[in-house]
């Protein structure tokens, strides 16, 4: 008779949490939610929030001393402060059996101190392609770079296992410690989602919001931080160039940063005047509120790890258009629930992007199939499922000592 295994406690180390909205805020907390459903004792390790922190289920909390991060960071994204506290004293308490950390920076530094201390396996997940981060650095950038690169494969080796959110990034890890006798597990393990929280969200009013008119105009989304490195300008001139093809298109974008005011400015004057409306940073709900009343979904970023939000969209029931990046693959099954299109070279890429929008757009049955297909092929992204993998993961680690 096999029995069955005892609950495990897992302490989470996050360089950053909600209220702020990212991709890793997003993660972590389906991390601690999916493990406390499934029966283990979650300690979430991460920083407090500027207001009182709002009441959760997703396990227990021991709150780090914070700032606000200095910019280009944006407000309201607070970052630990490497200090004693007595979130660490916590975790001690706590006892874990395995230490999860969310960042390789301060958070990340105090989970490995602290999982050496206590003789416990240090899982890491590795959300974000850094080096893609570079132009920040201004004349630094290449030598940033450079440095980044380093500390992170020696932090890498300090873990006993690595989790990237995507196959590529998954394999390009691997293949960097691949020579060092000590080496961690590395697993590609995506980001779950709660499918059920997903189909409840109620559809938004897009063409309300901007003025354009239901059952007339046809919309085009993209969802995330509207930056550089998410490709905001190949995705405004693709869509210049589907517009062109099918006059009835209109582009709905949503989130905030510092390309906002660029891109609001660009719907208020010229070939984009009245076609674009910038929804501005919203709630996750809002966001996918939203998507769910549009018809096609936009992706151009350059630097995902595993495209989070092509998921959500795909979960939402909204066919996707993507230049082939990093995570997209993970995500998106060209020709069946979305349409993926080469990057290279990068000067027709906004050609290509804009080219599958409008064929798509003219294509009524393929995108209602694309649809269905979407919402039907979820399940693969079902949170439970993917904690499953995380959870042998961590038995695995733990067993290896």
């Amino acid at each position: 008779m096999n029995e069955t295994p005892s609950s495990l406690r897992v302490a989470i180390f996050g360089e950053s949490y909600l209220p702020y909205l990212s991709g890793v805020t997003i993660s972590t907390e389906s991390l601690a939610r999916g493990l406390t459903q499934a029966g283990e004792e979650v300690l979430l390790v991460v920083p407090r929030p500027a207001d009182e922190p709002a009441a959760s289920d997703v396990g227990s909390f021991a709150w780090l001393p914070s700032v606000q991060a200095p910019p280009p960071a944006p407000a309201g994204y607070r970052v630990p402060l490497p200090v004693p506290s007595t979130a660490l004293r916590k975790v001690r308490t706590f006892a874990p059996d395995v230490i999860h950390a969310q960042s390789p920076f301060v958070s990340g530094l105090m989970a490995r101190r602290l999982s050496r201390a206590l003789g416990v396996p240090l899982v890491f997940t590795h959300h974000t392609r850094f080096g893609d981060y570079r132009h920040y650095l201004g004349p630094l950038a290449n030598t940033g770079a450079a440095l980044m690169s380093a500390y992170l494969s020696r932090f890498w080796l300090g873990c006993a296992a690595v989790i990237a959110p995507g196959s590529e990034l998954a394999a390009e890890i691997a293949a960097a410690v691949a020579t060092h006798r000590r080496r961690p597990i590395v697993r590609a393990i995506p980001t779950g989602l709660d499918l059920e929280w997903i189909a409840a969200i109620p559809q938004g009013h897009p063409r309300r919001e901007a003025g354009w008119t239901p059952g007339v105009d046809f919309v085009v989304a993209s969802l995330g931080r509207l930056a550089r490195e998410k490709s905001v300008d190949i995705l405004l001139d693709a869509f210049r160039q589907a517009a062109i093809e099918r006059p009835e298109l209109r582009f709905l974008l949503i989130g905030g940063g510092p390309m906002e005011e660029l891109a609001r400015d660009q719907g208020q004057h010229g070939d984009l005047g009245g076609r674009l409306f910038v929804a501005g940073r919203r709630s996750r709900a809002e966001g996918l509120g939203l998507l769910k009343a549009c018809e096609i979904f936009a992706f151009a970023s350059r630097t995902e790890t595993q495209g989070l939000v092509l998921a959500e969209a795909l979960a939402a029931g909204v066919p996707v258009v993507s230049l082939a990046g990093p995570g997209v693959a993970d995500s998106v099954r060209d020709g069946t629930d979305g349409v993926i299109v080469p990057r290279e070279p990068e000067s027709m890429a906004a050609a290509r992007l804009g080219g599958a929008i409008a064929a798509l757009a003219a294509d009524p049955d393929r995108r209602r199939q694309m649809a269905h297909a979407a919402r039907d092929g979820a399940k693969r992204f079902a949170l439970e499922r993917r904690i499953g993998e995380v959870v042998d993961l961590y038995r695995e680690a733990i067993a290896l000592g």
